[in-house]
């Protein structure tokens, strides 16, 4: 239980007769984003298999005895202590497992919300986030013009918009990864995408990427055969 002069917050399953939202997303660049996310977590074997990765999926939470139900375009919970079937609908933090250690909102072209401190129900979204869930980061991203804003939750009990270092990213300690801004084409879509750095500095690829330097190292090892005097095998 999390309380405060104005609210009381249990964390309590979803009854399985709770209407969810049913709306298509707002922004066509939602989905890829998330994907190609998730991918490169995957690929990079940095997606533990209790971890879950959330793409608007109910996030919930009880305040003042109401239930909140909160869809971030992406999310990252590093371990949920239940199984797989139970959170199929939505997860509910600190009972089903670990809060998230970052969510993301992709701001669409025809909502604001994503800045919303709201505290009376239902709340917004930046008051669910930092108040009642106190997700350590938050990340808001502009598709259209790679604008990447990042929050992290202070001592104070509030977020506090972080620097970028001199790559222009951004350090998320509980993952131990970089976020940053990356402009290129996937999926037919020439524009910018969040991506993650590894510790070193490395980027974490994409399946489409890996399949590319694969293709070019073996393109590479059969050119310093062939300047050996070896005809490479087919």
């Amino acid at each position: 239980m999390l309380a405060n002069s104005t609210f009381e917050v249990t964390w309590e399953k979803l009854p399985d007769d709770f209407v969810l939202d049913d709306e298509p997303v707002d922004n066509i660049n939602q989905p890829p984003l998330a994907a190609a996310l998730t991918e490169s977590l995957e690929l990079a074997g940095k997606l533990p298999t209790n971890a879950l990765t959330t793409t608007n999926y109910g996030i919930c939470a009880t305040l003042n005895n109401r239930i909140v139900v909160k869809a971030p375009d992406w999310g990252y919970v590093p371990s949920i202590r239940v199984p797989r079937d139970e959170v199929t609908r939505s997860y509910t933090p600190r009972l089903q497992g670990d809060i998230p250690v970052i969510v993301m909102e992709f701001i669409s072209d025809t909502e604001g919300t994503e800045y919303s401190s709201k505290p009376t129900y239902p709340p917004g979204k930046w008051f669910f986030y930092e108040q009642i869930l106190q997700v350590p980061n938050y990340a808001i991203f502009e598709p259209s013009t790679g604008m990447l804003e990042v929050y992290r939750f202070d001592n104070l009990g509030r977020y506090e918009i972080q620097t970028p270092d001199g790559n222009n990213r951004y350090w998320v300690a509980e993952m131990n990864l970089f976020l940053g801004v990356w402009q290129g084409n996937r999926e037919n879509r020439n524009s910018y995408w969040l991506r993650w750095w590894d510790e070193n500095g490395e980027l974490l690829l994409w399946g489409s990427e890996l399949v590319t330097a694969e293709r070019q190292r073996a393109e590479r090892l059969a050119q310093q055969l062939r300047a050996a005097g070896i005809e490479p095998e087919v």
